[in-house]
């Protein structure tokens, strides 16, 4: 007697917690997740929150929505005691809360919110902790809650850019928010998500001879039945009607637009007007698709240079995967003309079994791709004497996204100074050219930064002088303004000044504190591009938003 089937098993408890986000980034990207620790700087020492306002709270809302998908595990450095202000300010503080390390606080109410996420605090200043080599790269992100002194910002940059460790700076002043993102010098991405449309590569113009034969089987259109006519996938019609229009073109495709409109006239009088079930939608869907369906192969520039670059050709034994899979696509490419066939199908009008068969033909010549590109991996492997094989199933990724991967070149996070690089002003000054742009709010957290920081740097010298000082927000108002123009004034418009002098108002109205509804929406935001970095999935900023909440806007700029 045959054993009777297994019986079905449900979705795994972490499937059912954790479902709408699997949809989004799939196994890999939760898996990148629990491997990933964060490191959350809540402010630089006792005077961080003494000579400004309540802050941390944005970035205490970040690492909320990061607890909340699911990290391995956070640490909170933040050396302040919990006052009265914070209380009224951030949710993840109580009133038994008083008194005690706002680090250890928030420490334990966040990991409230998911048992299976670890939560580390030290009520220590960063400087500290940077002291022990290790201490850093156990994380796999740093955010900053500012304003920071500067020299701790500096520092704690540098030493993340050189392990190669993404980080979030992010302020939230009163009604305005503006964070910027740190990347590595070179951050490949693979799972990019763009359109599902611009993923389709149909290949009708250069047909492999499985899907060539697909057509062939079809037999005749005109001996058809009416139901048989209005369920031929419009794929195959296409095919045969591009067939059928170069044997009287001379062997040549519709390449121009003024062809596709008559290639496309010829396939709507092919189509049968009193069908007796009543209009036939696969023909309406071979018209509509003829201009994006039958445009030859044409390698997107981003992926030329990809192709072009000195680690795609010069590997190494050290050479990361992701250059290593690019090597043996671009072989690919050179052989082919062409990248890896993604292997999906749009829906349209068929017969269930049609459309599977057709499937199977764009799928078999997919994993057909796959296998060549994996056998030219598994060779340069060989030739660089490498141990640990890159998997199957990120070749296979690599091959469906072949033709939207992406390199971000990563940018510094942006300081304002005497030394501030000649891109990054001009950067500025263009972004403050824009009608009503929000680039002055910017400039005016960079003012609070230099503000705090010298009232950081010089306490003696600043015994009871705040953020609100008249003379020390005039002084680098105009020292960070002198850097912009390179002592020119005439490089920014009178305009331009009014909005930098309006948005310094606001940081000023605030005290250099946080409203809780817009520190919890910057959260939000910066929690989001945090995703994007630790699961390597979608596009993250490029390098820096600024949000007005009095007016419901935001920007992002390159700075």
């Amino acid at each position: 007697m045959a054993p009777s089937p297994a019986a079905l098993s449900g979705p795994t408890s972490k499937e059912r917690k954790y479902d709408r986000q699997l949809r989004l980034w799939a196994a890999t990207g939760q898996q990148a997740l629990e491997d990933a620790r964060v490191l959350l700087v809540n402010s630089d020492g006792p005077l961080g929150s003494s000579s400004t306002g309540v802050t941390g709270v944005a970035g205490v809302e970040a690492l909320k929505n990061l607890v909340l998908p699911g990290i391995g595990g956070f640490t909170i450095v933040d050396p302040a005691i919990v006052t009265e202000a914070d209380l009224g300010v951030n949710f993840f503080l109580e009133e038994a809360s008083l008194g005690k390390s706002r680090a250890d606080e928030t420490c334990r109410l966040l990991r409230e919110l998911n048992p299976d996420v670890q939560g580390y605090s030290y009520s220590k200043s960063i400087t500290e902790l940077l002291g022990d080599a290790e201490f850093l790269p156990r994380h796999k992100l740093v955010i900053i809650s500012g304003p920071t002194k500067r020299s701790t910002l500096e520092t704690l940059c540098e030493t993340a850019q050189k392990l190669e460790i993404p980080v979030l700076y992010i302020h939230s002043v009163g009604f305005c928010a503006t964070f910027s993102l740190q990347l590595p010098s070179e951050f490949p991405i693979v799972e990019t998500h763009p359109d599902p449309e611009s993923t389709q590569d149909l290949r009708l113009l250069h047909p492999w001879p499985e899907l060539a034969n697909a057509v062939a089987s079809l037999g005749n259109l005109e001996s058809m039945d009416d139901h048989q006519h209005g369920h031929v996938p419009y794929l195959l019609l296409l095919l045969r009607f591009l067939e059928q229009w170069k044997q009287s073109h001379e062997g040549n495709m519709p390449s121009n637009y003024k062809e596709k409109t008559e290639f496309r006239e010829f396939v709507r009088s092919n189509a049968r007007t009193e069908n007796a079930e009543g209009g036939e939608e696969n023909f309406d869907e071979a018209i509509a698709a003829v201009v994006k369906t039958i445009s030859p192969f044409s390698l997107r520039s981003s992926i030329r240079e990809i192709f072009e670059m000195p680690q795609c050709h010069q590997l190494t034994t050290t050479s990361a995967d992701f250059w290593i899979i690019a090597s043996a696509i671009r072989t690919f490419y050179n052989t082919h003309n062409v990248l890896p066939l993604p292997g999906s199908l749009p829906d349209m009008k068929a017969k269930s079994a049609d459309y599977v068969a057709l499937q199977n033909v764009y799928k078999k010549k997919a994993r057909h791709d796959v296998e060549e590109v994996t056998a030219t991996i598994r060779q340069l492997e060989s030739d660089l004497g490498r141990t640990t094989l890159i998997l199957d199933r990120e070749v296979e990724v690599f091959c469906k996204n072949a033709a939207h991967i992406k390199v971000v070149r990563g940018r510094a996070i942006p300081q304002i100074s005497n030394n501030s690089d000649a891109a990054l002003l001009k950067a500025v000054r263009s972004g403050l050219q824009m009608p009503e742009s929000l680039a002055s709010l910017f400039i005016a957290c960079q003012i609070l930064d230099a503000v705090v920081d010298e009232i950081q740097s010089n306490p003696a010298l600043h015994d009871g002088r705040s953020v609100d000082d008249d003379g020390l927000w005039i002084a680098h108002r105009d020292r960070i303004l002198t850097s912009l123009t390179l002592g020119d004034p005439a490089a920014i418009d009178e305009s331009a000044l009014e909005g930098i002098d309006d948005a310094i108002q606001e940081v000023r109205r605030a005290e250099g504190g946080e409203l809780h509804n817009i520190a919890s929406l910057a959260g939000g935001l910066v929690a989001q591009e945090s995703l994007k970095v630790l699961t390597r999935q979608y596009v993250p900023l490029d390098n820096t938003c600024v949000f007005d909440g009095a007016r419901s806007r935001s920007e992002m700029y390159r700075f």
